[in-house]
């Protein structure tokens, strides 16, 4: 059976994906309806699986994705 690996980010990443931006836009982000749901909520927070916040990104913020993972 292949292995296969599971991308994680968290808010830090999502952060530092978006270009820097503050960590009250990422709460603002990561809060709005069509954001990927988190997969996880851990006790440092909630965790989103890479590939759909990438996909996010690209359909959402086509700016940010010129500057990729």
């Amino acid at each position: 059976m292949a292995e296969r690996s599971l991308r994680l980010m968290g808010a830090h990443e999502i952060r530092v994906r978006l270009g820097g931006v503050s960590r009250q836009r990422v709460y603002q982000i990561t809060s709005r309806a069509d954001f990927p749901k988190p997969v996880a909520d851990l006790v440092q927070g909630q965790v989103w699986r890479a590939e759909d916040v990438e996909g996010w990104i690209t359909a959402k913020r086509p700016q940010a994705s010129d500057s990729g993972p």
